[in-house]
């Protein structure tokens, strides 16, 4: 099972559901991308399945991927967005998985990520740890220490990296804060996303002078604790090259680990069993 462990999906702002103001960001596509049009995609290039990341455009709101996955249980799961600044969210933890293909909670823009280090998200680091549910998160490269010390404290916490933790720029200079990523690879449950790596090349495909980098982070992770992922609303290049980046290229890799970063790794570090 080839599993994407990230792409965006949501709806245009309207008034049913309406998108909080001001904006949180831009929309990385006018119109929406709505999951047929994921589909699409995913069927053209030969993926099975893709956790969906809501878009922070949105807000911290998860109903359209809650709709999603109703739709298309076999083909979607979803890292759901809660409100850090909200007394009431300490409380919808006991249950968050209990929701349909729910696995999990993504921090991302919006956050603030002082909080991780000042203390104030113990409430989520201890009860996330607590009841099992692994968080996606994508902070900033100078967070990486505070997110050291979170995993320090929860040894039971999963914790995985969106885009490695880089700095989203796509000048080559996104690689100069890897060392810090790296350094988190002591801590067992931490976990790392390759994804968005056309977006950090300066070269077309196939991206030969990423491989370096992914070298080290295979050396500090191994395949088991990286997981591929497209972005696929922001990447540079077709979804099908961004696959091919790890199916066919980077001849380090084994045909295990290929399994391993292309899927297996993400289905067993957020409980999403393949279907019988």
């Amino acid at each position: 099972m080839i599993t994407d462990a990230q792409i965006h999906l949501w709806e245009i702002d309207r008034p049913e559901r309406p998108w909080p103001k001001p904006l949180r960001g831009i929309p990385q596509r006018e119109g929406g991308f709505p999951a047929e049009q994921a589909l699409a995609e995913m069927d053209a290039a030969g993926v099975d399945r893709v956790v969906i990341v809501p878009a922070v455009v949105a807000g911290d709101r998860n109903e359209y991927a809650l709709d999603v996955v109703a739709k298309y249980p076999e083909r979607f799961a979803i890292m759901g967005r809660i409100d850090i600044d909200d007394p009431a969210s300490e409380g919808m933890l006991a249950t968050w998985k209990m929701q349909p293909n729910m696995l999990g909670i993504r921090l991302s823009g919006g956050t603030g990520w002082k909080q991780v280090a000042d203390g104030t998200l113990e409430w989520l680091w201890a009860g996330c740890e607590r009841f099992g549910i692994p968080i996606m998160m994508l902070p900033e490269p100078a967070v990486l220490p505070a997110i050291a010390e979170v995993a320090e404290r929860h040894p039971a916490l999963t914790l995985v990296l969106d885009h490695l933790a880089l700095r989203l720029v796509e000048d080559g200079t996104a690689w100069d804060t890897l060392d810090a990523t790296l350094a988190l690879a002591r801590f067992p449950r931490v976990h790392v996303k390759v994804s968005s790596i056309p977006n950090f090349s300066v070269e077309p495909f196939p991206h030969r002078d990423v491989e370096p980098h992914i070298r080290r982070v295979y050396d500090a992770y191994g395949p088991r604790r990286m997981f591929w992922g497209s972005d696929l609303t922001r990447l540079k290049g077709t979804y099908l090259d961004c696959f091919r980046l790890f199916r066919d290229e980077m001849p380090f890799l084994t045909t295990e680990d290929r399994e391993w970063i292309l899927g297996r790794g993400v289905a067993e570090c957020l409980g999403w069993p393949e279907p019988r």
